[in-house]
């Protein structure tokens, strides 16, 4: 069937596969896409024109790979989709540059940059009173000469994640779990060794395994209104030095009590397209911790679509058919994995073993990179190869950690 269409999305990973997925599944539609590399869940998909672009990230080539894709499709609608942080930057900047026929569900190019960095963002949620764990924002001409607000472990992340991966460094984390202030200070010296030019951020450790952890993707229309909102209850993360607090398993839940303050920021600032929030519950005062915004569905979209709420129908609906969409909390239970079923019931705590077990029996259950209408053998036992690694995975860094 055809359609007025085209979906363009940028990156590799199981984020753009679970997006294009979610195309597939609603309309039939094979997805364009530009990767870096050669490999990834999107790389030889029957369901993906996938693009080795190893300048993705260029922003002459970024404009380049749409305008192409638009003169390819001169008579439908392409919908360009930034499925990392990197892409969704370079969509906001340069979607008033885009032929007539692309289209960008994004804001301004100046509010992606506030949101996405993380100091400002903090900045924000003291403004809305919105939670978030005590942080102390580092600058490199501090040296070593400064005092903490808060007792050991730290955690500390850079401010600016994309400027961060820019400077990579032999043992560099996307996130650094600090057990005393000399570590702390040596993984300060590391990353600034790197020529890393932004701030840091440290925080107080909020305790609590990985079941403690939430995300929240939210759809906010072309008018700026909010007219989606899914809470997943994260079970199990990676723990991976790269992969570190990446989701491993999701179970659907009714979003929180900050379902509304959330509503009322996006609204108030503007917000357009999907965002996407990770959150722990503070054990210590009962309040719901908003670590970062993504400005764009995550890397575990799927989770919203396998529960029966296509993240694609979102999109299609609200800005290619211009339909006013209703407000809906989603509510619907399913399961998200992404680890072999051993490997979730391993490291999840046993307090949620009988619920799995139901919403496996009941077939609520997706796995994102499992799809039986994507028909190539070889990227489906790549899939297995990977997901079989998971065993080594967590036996190396997640009993490490422990």
């Amino acid at each position: 069937m055809e359609h007025n269409f085209q979906p363009l999305l940028f990156g590799g990973d199981i984020n753009v596969y679970s997006v294009a997925r979610a195309f597939h599944e609603a309309y039939g539609v094979r997805s364009v896409c530009y990767g870096k590399f050669a490999t990834g869940p999107a790389y030889g998909s029957t369901i993906i024109d996938y693009r080795v672009c190893p300048d993705n990230e260029d922003a002459g080539t970024f404009r380049k790979n749409v305008a192409q894709v638009a003169g390819e499709f001169p008579d439908k609608t392409v919908l360009v989709i930034g499925c990392g942080d990197s892409y969704v930057k370079l969509a906001a900047e340069n979607k008033d540059q885009f032929p007539p026929n692309c289209l960008a569900a994004t804001v301004s190019g100046e509010l992606i940059n506030t949101l996405i960095h993380k100091e400002k963002f903090y900045a924000l949620c003291d403004q809305y009173g919105i939670d978030h764990p005590d942080t102390f924002i580092y600058r490199p001409e501090m040296g070593h000469d400064f005092t903490l607000p808060f007792q050991p472990p730290y955690i500390c992340k850079p401010a600016n994640g994309v400027a961060y991966w820019e400077h990579p460094f032999p043992g560099n984390e996307k996130v650094f779990i600090c057990r005393d202030r000399q570590h702390l200070e040596t993984v300060l010296d590391k990353v600034y060794a790197s020529g890393y030019p932004d701030t840091m951020i440290i925080q107080d450790f909020i305790p609590g395994d990985d079941s403690y952890m939430r995300v929240l993707t939210n759809y906010s229309d072309r008018n700026g209104k909010v007219k989606f909102m899914c809470l997943g209850h994260v079970l199990l993360e990676e723990h991976t030095p790269h992969g570190s607090g990446n989701h491993a398993v999701i179970l659907n839940e009714p979003c929180g009590p900050f379902a509304e303050k959330i509503r009322a920021f996006l609204e108030d600032i503007g917000y357009v397209g999907f965002s996407n929030f990770d959150i722990k519950y503070d054990q210590r005062d009962g309040k719901y911790k908003f670590f970062e915004i993504n400005c764009r569905q995550g890397r575990s979209n799927y989770y919203v679509t396998g529960a029966g709420y296509n993240i694609a129908k979102l999109l299609v609906e609200d800005q290619v058919e211009k339909k006013d969409l209703p407000f809906v909390l989603a509510d619907r239970p399913s399961l998200w994995r992404v680890v072999p079923r051993k490997v979730a019931f391993t490291y999840i705590v046993s307090d949620y073993h009988q619920q799995m077990r139901e919403l496996m029996r009941q077939g609520k259950e997706v796995r994102p990179l499992f799809y039986d209408k994507d028909k190539s053998l070889m990227r489906t036992l790549r899939m297995e190869k990977n997901l079989l690694g998971h065993f080594q995975k967590f036996k190396t860094y997640y009993e490490r950690k422990a």
